[in-house]
């Protein structure tokens, strides 16, 4: 059985750090804002545990001029989950909650492995490659409301 719930900014690390940040210290699964009263972690469960997480940071950049901005960070399934659709539901949540805050612009930074998986729910690139130290090749991607 599978559902999503808002988690805590701490329950994500046990999904942030093997996923994303393998071989680094714990305190590297902290993001600036993790705790911010705008910011909203959801993770998805399977069985009760904790296969995959969002989380989304009422935050702009300036490559879009559109007021109301929401980026998604840290998205993150644990690979024994992966292949399971389990992405998809959870990025569906995210969408649905920032729409329901009347956002106009959804933006992250998609590794390179990720694209497509993004490109196929409908987001786009914009702007050239760019690389992460320690983490790889990204790219900005986007959806507009």
């Amino acid at each position: 059985m599978q559902n999503i719930k808002i988690i805590q900014s701490q329950d994500t690390y046990s999904v942030r750090q093997p996923v994303l940040r393998p071989g680094k210290p714990i305190e590297s699964c902290v993001f600036i804002g993790d705790d911010d009263k705008t910011t909203v972690h959801f993770g998805i469960y399977c069985n009760d545990i904790l296969a995959g997480i969002l989380s989304i940071f009422k935050t702009s950049t300036s490559i879009f001029p559109e007021k109301e901005q929401y980026q998604m960070r840290g998205m993150a399934i644990l690979p024994e989950h992966q292949k399971k659709g389990l992405g998809e539901k959870l990025l569906y949540k995210g969408e649905e909650y920032i729409k329901s805050k009347k956002a106009q612009v959804i933006w992250f930074n998609a590794r390179e492995n990720a694209v497509q998986f993004y490109k196929k729910t409908g987001f786009e690139i914009i702007n050239n490659s760019f690389n992460i130290p320690d983490i790889g090749i990204h790219y900005i991607m986007y959806k507009k409301f």
